[in-house]
């Protein structure tokens, strides 16, 4: 038993361990981007390598698909900060205490509550200035880390830019510390992998995706002014599966109930509940094509992601939990049953 020990704790293999784990301390803070331009390099590497092969140079090839993958990102980020601004100076120059409380009174009517309509208009108010004095604090919050999300993007970008360029070689190398016995294991992992990734893309984004088209069109034809920003955020909402469409829906049935528009409250609702059934049905069509995960698995994942690598978790909280069962699936298979 000693002679196994000294053969395998030998002074190299200690000095590795101790070089792994101070380095694994350095880069901590900046694990969360590196783990996510690996992921984004993934998407990345198929058009690179599609440029590459009319342009012939790898490094420019890489660049330009980077900024093909991030160009619609960057668009929707432009497009949600120009129409919140838009919505919100709407907002500000047609709304009064005297429209809420004409709302409220119409409903109340309607209804037949006997409530006070002035208490619910004080309180409608008082939200709308809570929720306004929180992203005003949260603006200040988010500019004074500027220095440090200017770093975390640039570590992502080249994350991004040297996975693709060297992902191949890293993953030989890493493979090159495989035992011979274990080889097939780890090409089956790799494999693995690339189905998790497969499966929290279509079954997840592509599905937001999806909904979101379906919400342009479904609002813009029920005539709200704006149609397309609604279901752009609920194709957003529909990537976090504790909210999905339903907020947007419920808002604008309760909006439509206060101004009177009964008609149109009751038809939006109804649209909602399509929106959240097709759900049920393009999600598990997607994702089954890939990766056979349990649903729970990945809702875990998205919930549990956040609150450990903040917005990053909801792409690297699934993917770690969808690694993890199907390493554990292919272990069971290629070892343990076996040895049954």
């Amino acid at each position: 038993m000693g002679i196994e020990i000294e053969k395998y704790l030998n002074f190299p293999v200690l000095l590795i361990c101790f070089l792994l784990i101070t380095s694994l301390i350095f880069i901590f803070p900046a694990l969360k981007m590196i783990v996510l331009g690996a992921i984004l390099a993934y998407l990345v590497r198929p058009v690179a390598f599609k440029i590459q092969s009319k342009l012939k140079f790898s490094s420019v090839s890489i660049l330009i698909a980077m900024v093909i993958v991030l160009i619609p990102l960057i668009a929707l980020v432009g497009y949600i900060s120009y129409e919140l601004s838009s919505v919100a100076s709407t907002m500000l120059a047609s709304s009064s205490t005297a429209d809420i409380n004409e709302s409220i009174l119409k409903l109340i009517t309607y209804l037949h509550i006997d409530v006070n309509p002035n208490e619910i208009s004080q309180s409608i108010i008082s939200s709308f200035e809570t929720i306004a004095s929180y992203v005003m604090n949260y603006g200040v919050s988010f500019l004074g880390k500027f220095a440090n999300l200017t770093l975390d993007l640039f570590i992502l970008v080249c994350s991004v830019f040297y996975f693709v360029r060297d992902g191949d070689n890293c993953l030989n190398f890493i493979k090159s510390f495989v035992p011979e016995g274990s080889v097939e294991f780890f090409d089956k992992t790799v494999d693995n992998i690339k189905d998790v990734l497969k499966s929290i893309f279509y079954g997840h984004f592509l599905t937001a995706v999806i909904i979101g088209i379906f919400g342009c069109i479904g609002y813009s034809i029920l005539g709200y002014p704006f149609g397309i920003f609604l279901g752009v955020l609920t194709g957003i909402l529909q990537l976090i599966p504790i909210f999905g469409p339903w907020p947007i829906y419920w808002t604008l049935f309760f909006i439509d109930a206060l101004s009177g528009n009964y008609p149109r409250a009751i038809m939006v609702l109804l649209f909602g509940f399509f929106l959240s059934t097709i759900d049920m049905y393009i999600r598990p069509a997607l994702s089954s094509h890939y990766a056979d995960i349990h649903p729970l698995i990945l809702l875990v994942g998205f919930l549990a992601g956040p609150l450990v690598y903040g917005i990053v978790g909801f792409i690297v909280g699934p993917l770690i939990l969808g690694i993890t069962y199907t390493v554990l699936d292919s272990y069971r298979k290629e070892y343990l049953m076996r040895v049954e």
